[in-house]
């Protein structure tokens, strides 16, 4: 077993181990949520607003809610976790150990995708009390779900490093990412809206991650699967470059 492997292996088990032992507080708040997105949005307002693109008004949203969960939880769970072992100068330790950059990278990630994932599917498990699901391609599910969890998860790590002190882990959560989800065609199709707002609207990567993922539940899509996928494969590798430079340089990390 090589010592790389061990790095790995360990940093997972830490961040799994981190959000587990604390499942009332990581778990249970996003699925008490979502039930409420699904109780008001989908049972009592889909009912008057009827179809959207052919589907209930429930069958249209719950991809989008899932997503929006996945998003929620990816980030937050890694900015916490990477700003709690800076601002203890645990972090510190992992840059003089001999321990590559990307292993330190995929440890945090990793961690932040498990939790993702997790509440994604306890979201998914809970909207079949509400609606029932079918998978029209389970491909395209299974890579827009884990590449949009990376994606944030990677997003969480940068503002990690940036931050200050926990306030500043609040700032982009609150005032950018649920703008950007809730603007997102969580809730509505983009051809609802006029040219000129679908264009606004194309701006925002996460539209193109809900109608990759809405498209292996439905099989209907706003935007093209390969522009979708190539969106979100260019912001991962972003992401991950900018991330590596940072840590390899200690930027914001060594006082």
């Amino acid at each position: 077993m090589s010592a790389n492997f061990i790095a790995l292996k360990s940093l997972l088990t830490k961040e799994i181990n981190r959000f587990t032992r604390i499942w009332l507080q990581t778990l249970v708040p996003p699925a008490i949520t979502m039930s409420l997105y699904f109780v008001i949005f989908g049972t009592l307002i889909g009912e008057r607003i009827g179809t959207m693109s052919g589907f209930s008004y429930m069958e249209f949203i719950v991809p989008g809610l899932i997503m929006m969960s996945v998003i929620t939880n990816s980030y937050s769970n890694v900015a916490s976790s990477f700003f709690s072992s800076k601002f203890q100068r645990n972090v510190e330790e992992l840059l003089v150990a001999p321990v590559p950059t990307w292993i330190i990278i995929a440890g945090y990630v990793g961690g932040g995708v498990a939790r993702g994932l997790l509440v994604g599917c306890i979201v998914t498990l809970l909207s079949l009390y509400f609606v029932n699901l079918n998978i029209a391609n389970l491909g395209v599910l299974l890579v827009s779900v884990l590449f949009t969890s990376i994606l944030f998860s990677l997003g969480g790590l940068i503002n990690a490093i940036l931050a200050k002190s926990y306030d500043d882990i609040s700032i982009i959560p609150n005032f950018v990412l649920t703008p950007l989800t809730y603007l997102g065609g969580v809730f509505y199709s983009l051809t609802l809206l006029p040219d000129f707002w679908q264009g606004v609207s194309k701006a925002n990567p996460i539209v193109y991650m809900i109608n990759t993922f809405r498209y292996g539940f439905l099989g209907v899509t706003d935007i093209p699967l390969v522009y979708s996928f190539s969106i979100i494969f260019l912001f991962v590798a972003a992401l991950f470059s900018l991330a590596y430079w940072m840590i390899s340089r200690g930027y914001g990390l060594r006082s």
